[in-house]
């Protein structure tokens, strides 16, 4: 019987290659040892220099994260093939000559406000608000515009900058949505499925974009995973970047707290390790485990400065989401006259096509975090139902409903129950697929054409 503690095993034996035997008459071939391969071929030291950092970073990632980016890649691949034919098969106008600048499907919308507040700041030249026809570009948080700017320094092109930031953070959000979906569901073992059920949703195009789901993703995700192995200050911090970027960081916020207080209630939260038991015993346990408490207030603390920095410029504390209710409707309505007000929209005939589409696209999208949140709670998912909840509450007390749709890429409970459901369902994946990948085809090509919203 072993003495050693569980999880430590020794080192099983070292098997050396056996001699060949020697045949009369034959030559036999010298064959150098492995270790002296290595010496003759790769002298100590050359391997790292010749090894770039990206190549060292490819070394340390596993067969499955190698798979999830490979998969990530394909899918940027057919975007990008995408947006090449959109210029040049779907103008806006049909006598066009000139398909226009290869980047320019991508900077629309969204991505301008982020240039503009990139390149000239918030309120350029004292304008603001108090100015007719202004933009209402404080409604947009900083973390983005900030990033932009940097990365400008280095691409010239503000677009592609952009690009950049979302291929990148793109990258990250996959690995981390993989990993997590592992914890949750074991059978999907390099969490390729899940990861393929959220690259080809119907709004994945803001994925590869000049917009924040694929930043704020990078920091949401990481952050999550970190929770879930109970490492407080580093899920903490990444969510107080995450909340920098989007309002949306601070729902992570309270699922987080609301994860910390579940874990603290069970001794959990203080080890270090998510499931890993008592830790140092129940009380004990517990008081380790409130230590990490403060840690909470720290993804708070970045929408504060903002605020406070919007007051001093404007004498307004809410600046941001007063913005929101003058460029886009989202003063408090309760959730019913939010429903009826989009319902109507979407099929009362009083908007052009484009835009009933677009309502209509709302519609579903509530139906779908309206049926997560449930089923998150009838299987005691409470952190995940609370973020999906004051998500769904923010979005769905405005005017009517805009950019649920958006948000459902953020929603990572969602790709997970999927592609747990396709487990137990075969034929789900497939039916899924049917059904996404054209609605995900037709929705990047009313993006990149110019046709979004209408």
């Amino acid at each position: 019987m072993s003495i050693l503690p569980p999880g430590l095993r020794p080192a099983p034996p070292r098997l050396e290659s056996p001699e060949p035997r020697s045949v009369p008459g034959e030559r036999r071939a010298v064959v150098p040892s492995v270790s002296s391969e290595r010496r003759r071929v790769v002298p100590s030291g050359s391997r790292e220099r010749r090894v770039g950092r990206f190549g060292r970073v490819l070394v340390r990632l596993s067969p499955a994260d190698r798979q999830v980016l490979g998969l990530y890649l394909l899918t940027r691949i057919s975007l990008w093939i995408t947006a090449h034919g959109a210029r040049w098969l779907f103008p806006r106008a049909s006598d066009t000559r000139d398909a226009g600048p290869v980047l320019a499907p991508f900077q629309r919308w969204d991505a301008n406000h982020y240039l503009h507040i990139a390149r000239d700041g918030y309120f350029p030249a004292d304008a603001g608000p108090w100015v007719s026809g202004w933009d209402n570009r404080e409604a947009f948080f900083p973390g983005f515009p900030l990033l932009l700017r940097a990365v400008h320094t280095i691409v010239p092109s503000w677009t592609g900058a952009g690009l950049l930031i979302s291929f990148v953070a793109g990258a990250v959000a996959v690995l981390a949505l993989a990993r997590i979906a592992r914890s949750y569901v074991p059978e999907d073992v390099d969490g390729r499925r899940t990861v393929l059920f959220f690259l080809l949703s119907p709004c994945a195009v803001f994925l590869a974009v000049g917009y924040t789901e694929a930043l704020f993703l990078a920091f949401a995700l990481p952050a999550w995973l970190a929770a879930q192995r109970c490492h407080w200050a580093l899920a903490c911090t990444l969510t107080a970047l995450a909340t920098t970027v989007r309002v949306s960081g601070l729902f992570l916020a309270a699922a987080i707290a609301v994860l910390f207080a579940l874990s603290a209630r069970s001794g959990k939260a203080g080890s270090g390790r998510a499931g890993s038991g008592m830790g140092r015993g129940g009380e004990a346990g517990s008081q380790q485990a409130w230590s990490s408490a403060g840690w909470l207030a720290l993804p708070a603390l970045p929408p504060a400065a903002y605020s406070w920095y919007l007051h001093n410029r404007t004498g307004d504390w809410m600046a941001w989401k007063h913005a929101q209710e003058r460029g886009w409707y989202r003063e408090f309505h309760a959730p019913w006259e939010a429903w009826a007000n989009t319902w109507n929209a979407a099929f009362d005939a009083v908007h052009t096509t484009g835009y009933a589409a677009m309502f209509q696209a709302e519609l579903a999208a509530m139906a779908v975090g309206v049926a997560l949140v449930a089923v998150l709670v009838r299987r005691r998912r409470r952190p995940e139902a609370v973020y999906v909840a004051l998500s769904l509450w923010a979005l769905g007390t405005s005017y009517w409903y805009t950019s649920i749709p958006r948000a459902t890429l953020l929603w990572w409970p969602l790709w997970i129950g999927l592609a747990a459901l396709s487990l137990r369902r075969p034929w789900f994946r497939t039916a899924y697929l049917c059904v996404a990948v054209p609605v995900t085809a037709l929705v990047a090509l009313a993006f990149l054409t110019g046709r979004w919203a209408g």
